[in-house]
């Protein structure tokens, strides 16, 4: 039971923060501004990013983890509040916008609900569900049924995921 929660919780957080690692680095970029201020000379300046290379590795994971992931879904970075780039105004080579419903050309999750809690049950053998209450008081269930190796992911009963038993133990070892 506690297996199998950890591996949903640790795929649905896997998924939600791979869609997201393209942004502003904006943790990043505010470490080399630092960088930047801290000595006007340009080989001293190269000694400082060299002495803060492992912060750089942090700010960089932060960045593709968190940072960007949060850019991408409420469409404006957290720190600066601009835009994602994704967002941007350009020429492009190919125009598709215009021909798709208005929701789907913009950030989609410009309402964010936070979770007040959630209640996980197992049903049987092959079904787990979670219920969930928001912080506004809204509910909703998510609900993950196993059939054989394949295992399907249901929000308030529509399809949301799919998966396979050994793409959950690959993750659950890769996260041990």
């Amino acid at each position: 039971m506690k297996n199998i929660a950890v591996k949903l919780i640790g795929l649905s957080l896997m998924a939600a923060a791979l869609t997201g690692c393209v942004g502003s680095n904006a943790v990043t970029g505010k470490v080399m501004k630092f960088n930047v201020e801290v000595v006007d000379n340009r080989y001293a300046r190269a000694g400082v990013n060299f002495l803060l290379a492992p912060v750089y590795g942090i700010t960089t994971a932060a960045d593709y983890v968190v940072f960007n992931s949060l850019e991408f879904w409420t469409g404006k970075n957290p720190l600066s509040g601009s835009p994602h780039i994704f967002d941007s105004e350009t020429d492009t080579h190919f125009k598709v916008n215009d021909e798709l419903d208005p929701s789907l050309t913009d950030a989609p999750l410009s309402n964010n609900r936070i979770i007040e809690s959630g209640e996980m049950i197992q049903l049987d053998d092959n079904t787990i569900e979670m219920n969930i209450v928001y912080g506004n008081g809204e509910k909703a269930t998510l609900k993950g049924i196993k059939k054989g190796e394949n295992v399907s992911y249901y929000m308030d009963g529509e399809l949301v995921a799919q998966t396979t038993i050994d793409e959950l133990e690959k993750l659950a070892q890769e996260k041990a």
